[in-house]
């Protein structure tokens, strides 16, 4: 990245959900070294404390829950009174847990749902108001390769990031000439404690969470609305859309696509299940 889009991005204020760890704390790392003001939110407001005192350099953190409209609303507000008005909103928070489809129970897939579809729902009726009173703003949506096709094992988080696929083009184009930008980054399976357990398909290696901070950086300092992570996957998900169903189903059994999450380790995931298990303790 030049200094241009260095210059591009320093000075914004930028709020990023799920930013306590993995890819949210690793893009607020790059945003805060590239000279953003940045504010995190997370439903573990300990460790977001915790993660803005080690990043520094002014990052303020906040308590956030994105399934509860006042709790992101509240969190905006903080961001703003204490950051300015928010130029980047990261909708960064999901969750990811694993099995088959029939052994997933009704409050598992509903909490699915209500984190990573109507919490980034909540928070663009949240923040697209604000930035469109300005005519400034950019929105930035994490889905998934998993939004481009269905895996064996996550059917429920495939159709969570199918409709953030969905519903980013949609209001993307409602957006149109409004000086207000959206975009939707999907990368393919990145080492989080979201994929604890979880091999790679055979000949492709997992990202980091550094890789698809830098395709978020780069997204903020130029915006665009697809931003597969890694960038080849855009090409070779167009290509593969020429084949028929048969020949694409064919393809990732060959590769073990098809196996990924089913045959993960359950063990090493336990730790991860069980804190978003709690995460979803009944409301007072």
């Amino acid at each position: 990245m030049g200094r241009t889009d260095e210059g591009r991005i320093a000075g914004k204020v930028v709020a990023i959900t799920g930013a306590a760890r993995g890819i949210g704390r690793a893009t607020a790392e790059a945003l805060v070294a590239h000279g953003a003001r940045v504010a995190i939110g997370d439903v573990d407001a300990a460790l977001a404390e915790r993660t803005a005192e080690a990043i520094g350099r002014g990052t303020v953190a906040f308590a956030l829950d994105v399934t509860r409209r006042a709790s992101f609303a509240a969190f905006l507000d903080a961001v703003e009174l204490q950051l300015g008005p928010i130029d980047v909103l990261v909708n960064n928070a999901g969750i990811m847990p694993l099995g088959p489809f029939l052994d997933e129970d009704d409050a598992t897939a509903r909490r699915v749902l209500d984190v990573n579809v109507h919490g980034v729902l909540l928070g663009m009726k949240l923040v697209l108001p604000r930035m469109l009173a300005r005519g400034r703003g950019h929105v930035i949506n994490v889905a998934s390769m998993a939004g481009k096709g269905g895996f064996p094992g996550i059917a429920t988080y495939c159709a969570s990031k199918f409709a953030v696929v969905g519903v980013s083009e949609a209001v993307r184009n409602e957006l149109r000439d409004t000086g207000v930008e959206l975009s939707c980054v999907m990368p393919a399976i990145v080492n989080t404690e979201l994929t604890a357990g979880v091999g790679h398909a055979r000949g492709v290696k997992n990202l980091e969470p550094e890789d698809v901070a830098r395709a978020i950086v780069a997204t903020v300092a130029r915006p665009v609305f697809d931003v597969p992570v890694p960038s080849f996957l855009g090409p070779l998900e167009r290509v593969m859309a020429v084949f028929g169903r048969g020949a694409r189903e064919r393809l990732g059994r060959l590769f073990g696509a098809d196996r990924v999450m089913l045959d993960a380790d359950r063990g090493a995931r336990a730790a991860y299940e069980e804190r978003i298990g709690r995460s979803a303790a009944p409301r007072t």
